[in-house]
């Protein structure tokens, strides 16, 4: 039975904001609550990277029946764009010829889907900062300001949707026996713009994910509607060419014509911008429990922040929100129940994307300008089309389906182990590798390591994106 009316949702980001769309949905009272003012009425902070939805993200999209609104915000990209020194821009495509993920700014996507979820009935309180929470009754004590007294607001449940840094979190930590780390990149980012041309068309090529990859350090670019891309540089905090070296436009003028003389002089305002935008850090979040009895959960980047190189927070926290609602349904709205089993299934699947967004911001920083990297990825594609039903790339399994992360880093390691086999193979650049031999090793490795795992490990059960 649907025994509670009234959830409070502490965030109205991009994660709180669809959980409050599906909950109104299902005819619960939503009230979400955010320290910030209402970002559709502030401006740009300089501080966000582009976005990219990908499949995960459609899908629960299109559950909450906003897709098509969000769908027409969105540029898809079909490739990656390789901008590498002294060499020619090079594309690699994402997946088959239809697949793309889709550009599209946080701030557009977020201020619009609070306008979905306001014109469905849910209630946003801006400029009210959540101090404290009683977890045993699901009640949270907002103000505007330190010495104002504290206002109770008494919910069923409660929901942290508050991200990295989350309140409701920090409380949930004071619980005997909850595990907690946090681990930042030496790295970070810092965004800069790439204006359009003066007809409004885009000064690169529009449908691509542009990179210069520079091992240490690397630029990226995505489309926006008006012709733009916002590009985010991602620099060391220290070292020879860092954050803390380019302390005067004349050095950060120095650097971009160094390594990246081919864009440098289409960044709009480039030393003006580098000074006034502000250099953000990037942090990756583990924890657990997510839950406190059936009365408190943690959602999106408050359980699980990750690195943004996967390109998969958001559409993680996209997948959480849809797992969690799928749960509750099957579950007849037992709240101990859904929340039991939302944090038994998705802490896993969280564990994994954290790790593959590591691993991908190594690929994109280095490895996409190495040579044989790029011949690996060749060899990758070719026998896909030959064999669709027997090789899926690890970041078609991320990307362009709903299948666990947990399933693409066991396949993803097995695949590796294949294709470092074929790359140790020293007749392979002096042949043509579009052979019948390259293709039945793989065949063969491939039958190889099935016959391994099946001998190996037990039964495994995998759900579906509806069960996590």
């Amino acid at each position: 039975m649907r025994s509670k009316k009234k959830i409070g949702i502490v965030g109205s980001g991009l994660v709180g904001t669809l959980l409050a769309i599906y909950l109104r949905h299902l005819g619960y009272e939503v009230v979400v609550f955010d320290r910030r003012p209402d970002m559709r009425k502030v401006g740009f902070s300089g501080r966000s990277i582009n976005l990219a939805i990908s499949d995960r993200g459609w899908t629960a999209l299109k559950e909450a029946q906003i897709d098509k609104q969000i769908r027409a915000l969105a540029i898809p990209m079909y490739k990656r764009a390789l901008h590498v020194v002294d060499k020619p821009l090079y594309y690699q495509p994402y997946g088959e010829s239809d697949q793309a993920i889709y550009s599209i700014s946080r701030g557009l996507l977020n201020g619009t889907m609070i306008d979905l979820a306001e014109n469905r009935g849910v209630i946003f309180r801006f400029n009210e900062k959540i101090w404290d929470i009683d977890l045993e009754q699901a009640c949270i004590y907002a103000g505007d300001a330190d010495k104002q007294a504290l206002t109770p607001h008494q919910f069923d449940v409660v929901f942290g949707a508050d991200g990295a840094f989350s309140r409701i979190r920090h409380k949930m930590q004071r619980q005997s026996r909850f595990d907690y780390s946090q681990h930042f990149l030496k790295v970070g980012y810092k965004e800069l713009r790439i204006p359009p041309n003066k007809d409004g068309s885009h000064k690169l090529e529009k449908n691509s994910f542009h990179i210069w990859p520079r091992r240490d350090f690397m630029l990226i670019a995505m489309p926006n509607l008006d012709g733009s891309f916002t590009s985010t540089l991602f620099l060391p905090f220290e070292g020879e060419y860092s954050f803390e070296s380019l302390d005067t436009k004349e050095k950060t003028a120095a650097f971009f014509d160094r390594f990246f003389p081919d864009v440098k002089d289409e960044i709009e305002n480039l030393t003006q911008d580098f000074f006034k935008n502000p250099t953000s850090s990037m942090v990756t979040i583990k924890c657990y429990p997510w839950t406190y009895q059936d009365k408190v959960a943690l959602i999106g980047d408050a359980s699980h922040a990750v690195v943004p190189f996967y390109g998969q927070g958001m559409n993680a926290g996209f997948e959480d929100v849809k797992v969690l609602v799928d749960l509750l349904i099957a579950h007849q709205f037992d709240w101990e129940k859904t929340l039991q089993d939302y944090q038994r299934l998705r802490k896993p699947q969280a564990d994994a994307i954290a790790e593959l967004s590591y691993q991908n911001f190594l690929e994109m920083s280095s490895d996409t300008a190495d040579e044989d990297f790029l011949l690996r990825k060749k060899i990758e594609a070719w026998f896909t089309e030959l064999h669709p039903d027997r090789w899926i790339p690890l970041y078609s399994r991320v990307t362009f389906s709903n299948r666990p992360y947990t399933e693409a880093i066991e396949e993803g390691a097995r695949q590796d182990k294949i294709m470092d086999e074929i790359m140790n193979d020293p007749e392979l650049r002096r042949t043509d590798w579009k052979s019948s031999q390259t293709e039945e090793k793989i065949l063969a490795l491939l039958h190889h390591f099935e016959d391994s795992r099946q001998k190996s490990q037990e039964p495994k059960i995998f759900f579906s994106s509806a069960l996590g």
